[in-house]
């Protein structure tokens, strides 16, 4: 039987903008599976923002229970959330949140620093990781000497470099071009036919193909989970697409 990485029950999200209470989560029941790919899709508004902070642990709900690899993180303090993102959840962004002035090897290393590895041990995971997303070749560089899918790859590096229970990518390609998207998104089957549990989330029907489940928000509720039929492969794209 699969198991349970989130459980999501009668998850709400409210806020108070002036004297209004805006909805921006009703009632979100979901459960995840390990090694599932998830793609969560939905209009701005939709509430897909909100829920992607609350499973990344970037927020709590107004009510209901979340559940992420059997924590109860519902209720969580800010420093207990951020303990619990460092060790569970590794975060891709559209933007790339390197540090500037670090190299690929400096910026991969970073969330090792916080879970308290010593220096010999950060190093050896982090060149490892590095190989593993393909840019041994380019551990010394910083950002600006990256280009944007080299950036995202270090980004990808650094979301996995403590073997999180989830990845959870926001909007990855979104400033990549469209051969680099590609590999972007065969990078991320690769990392998924490892065992990585996957939550993407985007407004592109092109990437959300590449999920094996296709979630949909509409005004803060689940409109529709479905599971992706015809799943797009790194296999299915021409060498013209490539070029």
């Amino acid at each position: 039987m699969a198991e349970e990485i989130i459980s999501l029950s009668k998850i709400a999200k409210h806020y108070k903008v002036g004297t209004e209470i805006v909805k921006a989560l009703r009632t979100i029941s979901l459960t995840i599976y390990k090694n599932e790919y998830v793609a969560l899709m939905g209009p701005s508004g939709s509430g897909k923002s909100t829920l992607m902070n609350i499973l990344g642990c970037l927020d709590t709900p107004t009510s209901g229970q979340y559940i992420l690899n059997k924590h109860d993180v519902s209720k969580l303090d800010d420093n207990n959330l951020a303990e619990i993102r460092n060790k569970e959840i590794g975060f891709v962004f559209q933007t790339f949140n390197l540090l500037p002035r670090s190299t690929a090897l400096e910026n991969v290393m970073l969330p090792l620093i916080y879970a308290g590895m010593n220096k010999a041990n950060r190093i050896e995971k982090a060149e490892k990781t590095l190989a593993d997303v393909r840019l041994s070749d380019r551990i010394t560089h910083k950002p600006n000497e990256l280009s944007g899918g080299q950036r995202q790859r270090v980004a990808v590096a650094r979301a996995l470099v403590n073997d999180p229970s989830i990845i959870l990518a926001d909007e990855p390609t979104g400033n990549l071009d469209s051969r680099t998207s590609i590999e972007i998104m065969g990078l991320f089957e690769e990392i998924h036919k490892k065992g990585n549990t996957i939550i993407v989330v985007t407004h592109e029907e092109d990437i959300a193909r590449h999920a094996h489940r296709i979630i949909r928000l509409i005004d803060g509720e689940v409109a529709s989970d479905e599971i992706n039929p015809n799943i797009r492969k790194m296999a299915d794209y021409t060498v013209e697409q490539m070029a």
